[in-house]
């Protein structure tokens, strides 16, 4: 996503990667040894690296770049059009799938809350098996 300001934000067409080169991209940057050289979504060769979600929020809006960010973070700035989806052609024509794991002590299996969570995860795995 990305300011309506910004030349990404006025595309209304698929966004090639040769695209994406030429613009400033926000990446959140992990402060941990635990992602040490590696990157997740990174597609552009100039990079911000912000290490709080806040502040790359903040530099969305303020037109300084694109980057990824929660939809649920950012359904305000959605809908009132302070932030556009920008459609990028690694995404098309649908969204990756992420890889979630569930880890949980034997002698201490997860309540009904997390049982229905796990369930969850196995059917959307399941179907996307399909």
């Amino acid at each position: 996503m990305a300011a309506p300001s910004h030349p990404l934000g006025s595309k209304p067409w698929v966004i090639r990667p040769a695209e994406l080169d030429e613009h400033v991209q926000l990446v959140l940057t992990d402060r941990t040894t635990l992602t040490e050289g590696k990157t997740f979504g990174v597609f552009s060769p100039h990079r911000w690296r912000l290490a709080d979600l806040g502040a790359r929020h903040a530099f969305l809006r303020a037109g300084f770049g694109w980057g990824h960010m929660p939809v649920a973070m950012v359904q305000d700035d959605l809908d009132s059009g302070k932030l556009v989806p920008l459609q990028l052609e690694a995404f098309q024509p649908y969204t990756p799938p992420i890889a979630m794991f569930a880890v949980y002590r034997k002698d201490t299996p997860p309540g009904p809350a997390g049982r229905w969570f796990l369930k969850r995860l196995k059917a959307g795995r399941d179907n996307d098996q399909q």
